[in-house]
């Protein structure tokens, strides 16, 4: 028996906001509860509600830029440079920028619907 996963055809996730979501861990694709790992790019002007997931999130962006609102502060990761936000920050994730951004997520326990807590 094989001690790993080798994960070649990552679940793209279904969006409406032209954002790319490939997960190569997680629930929908190898129902690990326990971490996802995401790459992701999000178009210029993209944007999400509000959140107050319960899960920790890292994010390490590897070309553009990505703006975060966590609580009340604006904080905005250029290519290179990373964060982790902590369970049960209201954060808002965006790109209101003129170029893509790519980025990985890796969230502890894995990313879900039932976890994220999105306001509407």
């Amino acid at each position: 028996m094989k001690k790993y996963i080798l994960q070649k055809s990552p679940f793209i996730v279904p969006t409406s906001d032209g954002k790319l979501i490939e997960e190569h861990h997680g629930l929908a694709t190898t129902q690990n509860s326990e971490i996802s790992i995401a790459h992701m790019i999000a178009p210029p002007g993209w944007s999400e509600p509000f959140q107050t997931p319960k899960f920790d999130e890292y994010t390490y962006i590897m070309k553009g830029k990505k703006q975060f609102i966590i609580e009340d502060e604006v904080v905005i990761l250029e290519a290179g440079q990373s964060i982790k936000i902590e369970k049960n920050t209201r954060i808002q994730y965006s790109n209101p920028f003129n170029e893509p951004c790519e980025y990985l997520a890796i969230c502890s326990p894995a990313f879900s619907m039932d976890l994220v807590n999105r306001e509407d």
